[in-house]
């Protein structure tokens, strides 16, 4: 699992989003000594929280980040590291919760088609949140001290991507993008139908201006001890 492959499957187009991003949250028992601080209102009780990224062209996970405590907003978690690798010109397309200058997100919507390229980014980001909640260590109550919690998440995440890699489990179509355009694309695979308009390129989504150069990213890989 690299940080870079969020530039695997584009077409060489210099772009501003490559990845979208959210949290994601697992249940846990109680505390002990009890703490609010574990509270989520998604269960109304403790849980921990993890970041996660896919990348937009070929779905796969390139980073994930945690765990945290719930009381940690995604927009907190986001600007504690992953904000700082992104290129200069780089920005992530995110929920609403991620007000931030290189966080795309719903607020900057200029059209019903950036509207729907941003919808079908995070509808793939929401399946490969459930893919791993498929698991019944993370889907069920985790009874261990949360301390050991991290360990079963990224096993998890690690076997979830190795299913995608070997064409196992991709539970969606990548196809939606055309492949001589920077991003995304409605057509059908026999033509435009007539609820079809010209896609949006990203720059166009995010907005700025046309960065000058491209400086890739190191190379962040996930290891398992």
């Amino acid at each position: 699992m690299k940080w870079t492959n969020r530039f695997k499957g584009h077409n060489g187009t210099i772009q501003r989003c490559y990845v979208t991003v959210d949290g994601t949250d697992f249940r846990i028992g109680d505390p002990v000594p009890f703490s609010k601080s574990w509270w989520t209102p998604k269960f109304n009780g403790p849980g921990i929280r993890y970041e996660l990224a896919c990348s937009i062209h070929n779905g796969d996970i390139v980073w994930f980040n945690g765990p945290f405590a719930p009381r940690n907003q995604d927009i907190t978690i986001f600007r504690y590291k992953l904000k700082g690798m992104l290129e200069p010109w780089e920005q992530v397309v995110a929920d609403k919760g991620y007000r931030d200058l290189k966080a795309c997100n719903p607020y900057k919507i200029k059209s019903r088609h950036h509207e729907r390229a941003m919808s079908v980014a995070r509808a793939r980001h929401e399946t490969v949140n459930k893919m791993l909640k498929k698991w019944g260590a993370l889907k069920c109550c985790f009874h261990h001290h949360r301390s050991k919690h991290h360990l079963v998440f990224c096993a998890v995440v690690v076997l979830t991507q190795l299913s995608m890699d070997t064409g196992y489990s991709r539970p969606f179509q990548l196809n939606d993008f055309r492949c001589e355009d920077p991003v995304f694309g409605f057509d059908s695979p026999n033509g435009p139908t007539p609820n079809d308009t010209q896609p949006v390129p990203v720059e166009e989504l995010c907005g700025g201006d046309e960065p000058r150069g491209v400086h890739w990213a190191p190379v962040i890989a996930t290891v398992l001890n």
